[in-house]
């Protein structure tokens, strides 16, 4: 039995006992989301941790922020203006700007948090690269000059995801970026309840009453963010069958990452309705160690080229074909730089003959498996099985989105708690470009994520591509990072596919963003 057949059976005796008619007893003051993990920790800037990010987007605001078509459009900024030769960029803030505690936002406040994300964020430190300097002028007013122009300040400022620029606070900046912050004072519209924050169980939010919005009206991250819902709760629940009662019965109004296999379910029920989560999709990500054995091993990892294969990993999440993609690229489909370029065809024979080939020892493959995740749960299954396939030995261990959060950080041998493998699936808008691509970072320890890919000549063309000076050096500078990384393997695509959520048909308002996010949401009695 397939493991989406097993998964439907679970959840039939839910499917069959929540009421339907029960959409009528939620709060109309509270909006309540079962989102794909638990917020664990405060800190956006640490690593690319989507949980962090959602929870940076509800109290924090950026300077600027995509649009719908994802264009940059000023957010915090009221004005700004660059030199002709492209080197002085000057902006001011929006007047008005508070924090939670009621302390104006200033231009030191924008110094302060910008350095310390630069630290991390590969757009940040080329931002703020040696020689480049950023300034305040006065309380509303700062500068950025550039050693040579470099025409991604605006994308910098306005990433939606990996590591956004979200402005905090310059004493809370100041904290070092090796200790988390716990000040979750921003200035964006809502406010974390500290004294309601539950790790396992929920996280709550106010509507910060004094925030103001843009007057331009909401487009996709850009405009106006209007907080509606008086009350935000992030419910963890541990499993689907769980989510889906309690979204028939109107104890949750939005389950986030809603699994293909209740589709159906949802679109039966007169009171709920699907929709796709984001606007630009996700790619799931077949992640390797590279800093342990067996994957720090070149020829291993070339190995898995021909092993991964989206036309029957794919599937056995996303049932429906309309909704993934076979991308056979570290680029999104949807990328201008998208190219295939040096792709392998996968087959699980040759896989097997370029394992032993590689010289592999037998050493244990620790899979990590979040079983709270449905996407990395079932991606984890499939990848497990395909690589006892070719001859390899599998540890799959279960735990936690927060769990693998976690001890995806260690490198410790996998004899010592350590690792070999995970799945994620970071969002599109977060590997359009060389430069914005998380996943392709490979500055080890310093820069990439966890993996830590170390490939000098990847990082210098990323750095290349970020100062090319047409469309045509930067096409040819991607195909040159897509030919490095197939050959290097920082780590491998298994497909592109759509998100989708269930909701309720209460709920009028929700964004079509590049991310989820919770403002501009009205909920009907």
């Amino acid at each position: 039995m397939s493991i989406s057949r097993r998964a439907t059976l679970a959840l039939l005796p839910a499917m069959l006992a929540a009421p339907a008619l029960a959409q009528g007893r939620g709060d109309p003051d509270t909006l309540r989301v079962k989102l794909f993990g638990d917020l664990r920790g405060l800190d956006p800037f640490i690593s690319p941790e989507y949980m962090a990010r959602n929870h940076g987007y509800m109290v924090y605001d950026t300077l600027f922020a995509l649009d719908s078509r994802l264009r940059p459009q000023p957010q915090m900024v009221e004005s700004h203006s660059v030199s002709a030769d492209r080197l002085t960029w000057d902006f001011a803030l929006r007047p008005g700007l508070r924090f939670h505690d009621g302390a104006p936002v200033t231009s030191e406040d924008v110094v302060a948090s910008l350095r310390r994300w630069a630290i991390r964020d590969g757009h940040g430190a080329q931002m703020l690269a040696e020689g480049n300097t950023l300034t305040a002028l006065d309380a509303r007013r700062f500068r950025l000059v550039l050693q040579r122009p470099w025409g991604l300040v605006l994308d910098a400022l306005a990433k939606p995801s990996g590591l956004p620029a979200f402005i905090m606070p310059a004493r809370v900046a100041a904290t070092p970026i090796t200790t988390p912050i716990t000040d979750p004072t921003g200035s964006g519209p809502y406010m974390l309840r500290r004294e309601d924050w539950r790790i396992g169980d929920r996280t709550t939010y106010r509507r910060n009453p004094d925030y103001q919005p843009r007057a331009e009206a909401p487009d996709g991250l850009a405009g106006g963010k209007h907080a509606r819902i008086e009350r935000v709760e992030w419910v963890a629940l541990p499993d689907a069958t769980t989510a889906l009662s309690a979204l028939q019965t109107g104890e949750i109004d939005i389950f986030e990452e809603c699994p293909p296999d209740l589709f159906p379910v949802v679109a039966r029920n007169r009171n709920l309705r699907l929709a796709a989560q984001d606007a630009a999709g996700v790619q799931p990500i077949f992640r390797m160690n590279h800093a342990v054995p067996p994957f720090d091993n070149l020829k291993l990892r070339q190995a898995m080229r021909l092993l991964v294969d989206p036309a029957e990993m794919m599937p056995a999440y996303m049932t429906e074909r309309d909704r993934w993609q076979d991308c056979r690229s570290f680029f999104p489909c949807a990328s201008p730089f998208h190219t295939s370029e040096g792709w392998m065809a996968p087959n699980l024979d040759l896989a097997r003959t370029a394992v032993q080939q590689s010289g592999y020892d037998g050493t244990p493959v620790v899979v990590l498996d979040a079983q709270d995740s449905t996407i990395s749960s079932t991606f984890a299954r499939v990848a497990a099985d395909r690589l006892r396939r070719v001859g390899m030995t599998v540890d799959l261990q279960a735990m936690d989105w927060a769990t693998l959060v976690t001890r995806r950080l260690s490198k410790n041998p996998v004899g010592q708690g350590g690792w070999s493998l995970f799945v994620s699936a970071p969002a599109a808008v977060d590997l359009m470009d060389p430069v914005s691509h998380i996943a392709l970072r490979a500055a080890g320890a310093r820069t990439a994520l966890p993996g830590w890919p170390d490939d000098p000549e990847l990082e210098r063309l990323r750095d290349e591509f970020a100062f090319a000076a047409t469309q045509e050096d930067r096409q040819r500078i991607a195909r040159q990072v897509q030919q490095r990384a197939v050959e290097t393997v920082p780590y491998l695509p298994i497909g592109m596919m759509s998100l989708v959520r269930g909701h309720s048909a209460r709920l009028q308002g929700i964004l079509n963003a590049a991310i989820p996010v919770y403002w501009n949401i009205s909920k009907t009695a």
